[in-house]
């Protein structure tokens, strides 16, 4: 196992910003069908284990461009919940002033050059801040870009891809393969589910990881990282489940129960505990503690968000550029 195991104190942040996604959103769901939460929403539960163990291999200079599906990426980031959580209820606290909601997450502060519901199109723009990084030689610095199975296939991805090549940018592309896209299942969208050999055009290197395992998850990006900022780009696949649906009008109807139920038996926080207590790193004790924790953060930020003020109408026009 990797030598990260033994440092108590990142394997309960693991844990907990795991728990954090995990119940931030659960309660997005809650609102929305409490008729709170308007627009749409993007879940990723099941996904823990690749937002929290990529992000956390980052280092504190480093940027990311996050997916549609984006709130746990932003949560392994540190960006404020009950901003969060404001900002999903298109609240003036929000981290965007309330004009950004679910899918538009972003915070220069933390390194998040934001998230968007375009697929595809956080590569170029990921490849735009590794050539700034180049430009400027600042050294020990990357650009991770999260995208999905079913971006995978668009121009702007090869593209993207193509160009981080050729000029060798400091950029860490990362496949968050939950099996489908939208409701299309990877293997009737692309031929070869393979998704690693997609770097092989690009002459970059690949590795492929169980995005379930937030240990692996985070071993793997660090090694990556140790290569991107020396060599230049590369791509990794986790593979992953999204055990809730593609967003708020999913009602499953192209996958069975049984499959679900299957995934539902990997999941990533469970599967962690599970590591904690066979080594006897964490009592259950210890483990419940950390669930009340962070089932209390949420609280605190569903009531932030809800007493939270609307955005003035004199507002409107501010922070627009475009």
């Amino acid at each position: 196992m990797p030598e990260t195991v033994h440092d108590k104190a990142l394997l309960q942040e693991l844990c907990e910003k795991m728990m954090l996604g995990r119940k931030f959103e659960e309660k997005v769901q809650q609102l929305f069908d409490q008729g709170l939460v308007h627009g749409t929403t993007h879940l990723g539960i099941g996904e823990e284990a690749t937002a929290v163990g990529s992000v956390l291999a980052m280092k504190e200079n480093d940027q990311m461009l996050a997916t549609h599906r984006g709130h746990v990426q932003a949560i392994a980031r540190d960006v404020d919940i009950n901003a969060m959580m404001a900002e999903i209820l298109a609240k003036s606290t929000g981290v965007c002033k309330g004009k950004g909601g679910s899918m538009h997450i972003a915070d220069i502060d933390k390194g998040i050059l934001g998230s968007n519901g375009i697929l595809g199109s956080s590569i170029p723009i990921a490849c735009g801040a590794a050539l700034t990084i180049k430009l400027k030689k600042e050294e020990d610095k990357m650009v991770l870009c999260f995208f999905g199975d079913g971006s995978a296939n668009l121009g702007a991805v090869h593209e993207g891809m193509n160009l981080a090549s050729v000029w060798n940018l400091p950029v860490l592309f990362v496949i968050v393969n939950n099996c489908y896209g939208m409701s299309t299942p990877l293997e009737k969208a692309t031929k070869d589910t393979d998704l690693t050999k997609r770097a092989i055009p690009y002459a970059m290197p690949a590795a492929e990881v169980d995005g379930n395992d937030v240990l692996a998850v985070l071993d793997a990006v660090k090694r990556a990282r140790e290569y991107v900022v020396k060599s230049g780009p590369m791509l990794i696949v986790e593979n992953t489940y999204r055990i809730s649906g593609h967003s708020k009008s999913d009602g499953n109807l192209y996958r069975t129960k049984d499959e679900i139920t299957e995934w539902r038996k990997k999941c990533p926080i469970a599967r962690l505990s599970k590591y904690f207590l066979e080594n006897e790193i964490f009592t259950q004790a210890e483990i419940n503690a950390m669930d009340e924790k962070t089932t209390s953060i949420i609280s605190d930020a569903v009531d932030f968000g809800k007493s939270s003020p609307e955005p003035s109408l004199d507002s409107i026009m501010a922070d627009v550029y475009a």
